[in-house]
Order: C-alpha cells, then sequence, then structure tokens
C-alpha cells in the first residue's frame, strides 16, 4: 500500500511539473555608419585614408605614446610617414587599426 501510494506520488509529481519552455529573442544588429565607410591601408611607410573627410587620424606607437596627428582634408589622402619601422595605431574617428612601416 506505502509502496502505490509512493510511485502515485512520483507520478504525480512528474506530470504537474512546471512547463519548460525556450525563447529566441530577436537579433538586433546595429551599424554604425561611421565607420563602414572609413578604409586604413598601408604600403611601405605610405597610409592611404578614404572615407574620412573632417576627422582627426592620430597615429600611436605600441606603447600607446601619440606620435602624429592629421586632419583628413577631402575623401581619399595619402600621408607619406616618415616613422622608423615598427607597428603603430592608427584611429580615425571610431576606427582603429594596427599597421606596420616596413
Amino acid at each position: 500500500m506505502m509502496r502505490n501510494l509512493l510511485y502515485m506520488m512520483f507520478s504525480m509529481t512528474l506530470l504537474l511539473g512546471a512547463p519548460v519552455s525556450a525563447h529566441a529573442n530577436n537579433a538586433i544588429e546595429i551599424v554604425d555608419n561611421d565607420i563602414v565607410g572609413i578604409t586604413v591601408t598601408v604600403s611601405e611607410s605610405t597610409l592611404r585614408v578614404t572615407g574620412a573627410t573632417g576627422l582627426t587620424l592620430s597615429i600611436y606607437n605600441v606603447a600607446g605614446v601619440h606620435v602624429q596627428s592629421f586632419r583628413v582634408e577631402g575623401a581619399d589622402r595619402r600621408y607619406e610617414l616618415n616613422l622608423p619601422k615598427g607597428c603603430y595605431i592608427v584611429k580615425v574617428g571610431k576606427v582603429v587599426r594596427k599597421i606596420s612601416i616596413k
């Protein structure tokens, strides 16, 4: 009798348990249009910046020390960098890129 009662209680617990459900949230993608159009490329010691008209271009060494800065005047600008060979960090607006001067 006690055994049957325990089976019934166990069965009721399983049947009356809280339902489990999962819901997925909609994915939200935020695209910052200021970043999409800006490109930074380097060839030898020439830095090319496109799509950054009116923004400030800052160059830092790997230790984070500010080395140079320019005001980008035009949609497609090239800058001859007179920097020693090595790695540098270039920041234009919200875009940050690592470059290597050879």
